[in-house]
């Protein structure tokens, strides 16, 4: 059973930007928050949560997957 390492290596540092952007996108967020009507709020806040746990899933099984060759 072999993993491939490119990808191994690709997903270990896509972790960490992942982590980089989250907290950065996390601080835009929080400071332009008030400024803008209730509506973009919203939708800012969906898409923030939404792309962060596919994201978060993406990675988690792009680890399962490569290291149990699925």
């Amino acid at each position: 059973v072999l993993a491939s390492l490119p990808l191994q290596v690709m997903l270990y540092f896509n972790v960490y930007y992942f982590l980089v952007w989250c907290l950065a996108e996390g601080m835009m967020l929080q400071l332009k928050y008030h400024l803008l009507p209730w509506h973009y709020q919203f939708l800012l806040v969906t898409t923030y949560l939404i792309l962060s746990l596919a994201e978060g899933s993406r990675l988690y099984l792009g680890y399962l997957g490569n290291l149990q060759e699925k």
